[in-house]
């Protein structure tokens, strides 16, 4: 018996060392796959982000350790999470004949109800003036004030010339993507939050047309380069590299965003869909194999997206910290201009901010061809958007590309350039932002900030 029991006790230990020992080695086998990504989709997430000064391991840790949950929970405020888009523009550059007629392509549009008090069509008439002023004079109205009951759709004279106004404002400066025109009836608030961006089962011939005119018609490239699978970067001078770059992220984190978030159909006839990671569509768009070697480079684009983006917002900061985030509701606001504070105190701290004083150098007449040519080809590119065929794709394709031109615009506005320089309001430019460029360039960040996290979890499942 006590033989017995000497040799159960021998098993017993021989399992827990293997057991341990298994457990040790996937464990080693992580954190080495973090630290030298080796092969497939992670092979070139190390090092320097190309063009920067900054590694992708700094951000790696800047995101997901700081950024990622600030941006979760100020996103979710009514300030941001409410965005105001018109859906309804016809396409400019061909016949729209590919409506996405599934039910997961649909926006659920806001009514009146679904509002914050601040964001109400009675504020509407007035609400760009508001933010002229800070929009939180002690005079604002209360609820009491205002017969919720009865729109008011006519606009006074002064509110008329307002808009004027701030048009021929907006046209002086360096403005990189059409707005929608929020004066008219044509625009919508969309609740961001009860309409995320997810897989819709929108794909085939419309969507590529799509991308293939943003990269053949509005992308620079090498004279040998044709189509949005092209990477060879050779011969192109700093500027056109950055707008390809930029581009090449902003594709990458939408396709991130799809397989993060796909949808897999039921398994049976009573069952339901479920929405998750699928590791096998995100090897497909990015794995080195699959994608002829591309795949890692577009992942790695997707980090100096992030850095240009969090240049802007660091570089906004003075002008941010004083913005009112008026909604209505003052516990709500103050909570947002904290986050916000909160946010941007992390961000100015981050030392390798992306430099755009080094663009545009050179000679001055050449330079200023090259800039109105660099912005009439995003400004394009915010016009294709309209073209998107499926309303919930459409909707984040025009907040994260306007989020995109709004960063630009703060890049090369202000009263310098280069790392030090800021923009504020009352500066020599009279900078400005509207509320909708606020709201699109902090959720377009939002956006790179939750790919990034999600390259993660994938890097974790294929560990």
């Amino acid at each position: 018996m006590a033989q017995y029991i000497k040799i159960c006790f021998i098993l017993v230990i021989a399992y827990t060392y293997i057991v341990g020992g298994s457990k040790n080695k996937s464990k080693n086998k992580l954190l080495v796959n973090r630290e030298t990504p080796g092969p497939g989709c992670f092979c070139k997430l190390n090092g320097e982000v190309d063009d920067c000064q900054c590694k992708v391991e700094s951000l790696d840790s800047l995101n997901n350790d700081q950024i990622y949950p600030r941006m979760k929970s100020l996103l979710s405020r009514n300030f941001f999470r409410y965005f105001k888009v018109n859906l309804h523009k016809e396409c400019p550059f061909w016949a729209d004949d590919s409506r996405c007629a599934m039910k997961n392509c649909a926006v659920e549009m806001c009514t009146q109800d679904d509002l914050p008090f601040g964001l109400k069509e009675e504020e509407d008439k007035e609400s760009e003036n508001k933010y002229i002023e800070k929009a939180q004079s002690e005079d604002c109205p209360t609820k009491a004030d205002v017969t919720l009951g009865d729109i008011d759709t006519t606009i006074s004279k002064e509110s008329q010339q307002a808009f004027k106004d701030w048009t021929k404002y907006d046209d002086a400066q360096e403005t990189f993507c059409e707005l929608d025109d929020d004066t008219t009836g044509n625009c919508d608030y969309v609740d961001l939050l009860l309409n995320p961006e997810r897989y819709t089962g929108y794909k085939g011939e419309s969507p590529h047309r799509i991308w293939n005119s943003i990269y053949n018609e509005n992308c620079f490239k090498a004279p040998d380069q044709s189509g949005y699978n092209s990477q060879s970067l050779t011969g192109m001078c700093l500027e056109k590299r950055v707008f390809y770059r930029m581009i090449s992220g902003l594709h990458a984190s939408i396709s991130i965003h799809l397989s993060h978030e796909y949808l897999f159909p039921a398994s049976t006839c009573y069952g339901t869909e479920k929405w998750g990671q699928n590791m096998e569509e995100f090897l497909r768009r990015f794995d080195h194999e699959q994608t002829d070697g591309r795949g890692p480079q577009w992942l790695k684009n997707l980090y100096f997206t992030y850095l240009v983006e969090l240049r802007a917002i660091a570089k906004a900061a003075p002008y941010l910290e004083e913005e009112g985030y008026f909604t209505g509701d003052d516990e709500e606001d103050n909570a947002v201009k904290e986050g916000v504070l909160d946010l941007l105190n992390v961000v100015k701290q981050f030392p390798n901010q992306f430099d755009e004083s080094k663009l545009f150098k050179g000679n001055k007449k050449e330079a200023q061809a090259l800039k109105e040519e660099f912005r009439d080809h995003f400004r394009n590119i915010s016009r294709i958007m309209d073209c998107v065929g499926c309303d919930k794709c459409k909707l984040w394709g025009k907040l994260q590309v306007q989020g995109m031109g709004t960063a630009l615009k703060i890049l090369f506005s202000g009263d310098g350039m280069g790392p030090q320089s800021t923009v504020k309001a009352g500066s020599k430019q009279k900078f400005q932002l509207r509320r909708t460029e606020i709201v699109s360039l902090l959720n377009a960040f939002g956006r790179l900030s939750s790919s990034i996290h999600a390259i993660e979890v994938f890097r974790r499942m294929i560990s």
